[in-house]
């Protein structure tokens, strides 16, 4: 469980950085940041799908 928090955290952390490439305008950066979100929170999302509601 806690590893899906801290993956969770990171992905949020992500979404701030996705932000800031985009203002900056670091194109390959923000590619970079999109991936990190999206790997990261699809992660963090389905763990604590799985952890947080059992199978009855």
């Amino acid at each position: 469980m806690g590893t899906a928090i801290i993956t969770l955290l990171i992905a949020i952390l992500a979404v701030f950085a996705t932000v800031s490439t985009l203002k900056n305008k670091n194109y390959l950066g923000f590619l970079f940041a999109l991936a990190t979100v999206l790997v990261f929170g699809f992660f963090s999302i389905m763990t604590l799908i799985k952890s947080a509601y059992p199978e009855g």
